[in-house]
């Protein structure tokens, strides 16, 4: 403070005036203010990460529709890593004012879903066995709790059954799902099960064409 006084009287000394200087003073304080409150926001926010941990390196977080895992936590921001391997930094401000989706802040199980269609011309309780023995099959998918295979919807052209079962990993889920998936393609076919809803096509014309003579 005292070499700001000293700085001002010098000025004053030169010529300048004084009561310029303080209202060039006065905004120069209040933009620096404004511009600071993001960082001390941030700053703070970064104390909290760190103090309470609601997030840790390594979780799989979902932040604004960035989706990924977190790889550094300073006390600016955090870096999480996306699933295309592209770097997102993101304000710690945000992370404690905004929605956060944590999937493995309490631990690393997470939740698989596969929607199966099938033909009317199929039976449904063969397709639920197929199913059941397909993700129950898998070493891993849990064993508790159970898989569950429900026969969900009757769609517009086909019968929608639903795969929900827990993984130990959420990083395994994508490939567990893939070698779910081709299980069920294999077993399907040894079956004779049909995947592809019937479609019916109709023709829309004049009397002429219906009859099959020239128009």
């Amino acid at each position: 403070m005292g070499f700001i006084i000293a700085i001002v009287v010098a000025l004053g000394e030169v010529g300048i005036d004084p009561q310029k200087i303080a209202l060039v003073a006065g905004a120069l304080s209040v933009g620096i203010g404004f511009g600071l409150q993001s960082i001390v926001s941030n700053f703070v926010s970064g104390l909290i990460l760190l103090a309470e941990r609601p997030i840790r390196v390594g979780d799989q977080i979902v932040v604004k529709g960035d989706e990924g895992f977190v790889r550094r936590i300073s006390v600016r921001a955090t870096e999480i890593e996306t699933f295309d391997r592209a770097s997102v930094i993101i304000p710690n401000s945000e992370l404690i004012t905004g929605v956060v989706k944590n999937w493995t802040h309490a631990n690393t199980l997470g939740r698989l879903n596969i929607r199966v269609s099938v033909s009317y011309d199929c039976d449904a309780e063969t397709v639920l066995e197929t199913l059941k023995a397909c993700v129950s099959e898998h070493p891993g998918v849990l064993k508790q709790p159970p898989p569950t295979v429900l026969l969900s919807e009757f769609g517009a052209s086909a019968l929608m059954f639903d795969i929900f079962c827990i993984v130990p990993n959420l990083g395994d889920r994508g490939k567990i799902k893939s070698e779910i998936q081709v299980a069920i393609l294999r077993q399907f076919r040894a079956a004779g099960i049909d995947m592809t809803p019937a479609q019916d096509v109709r023709l829309i014309g004049g009397s002429a064409a219906a009859e099959g003579k020239p128009a």
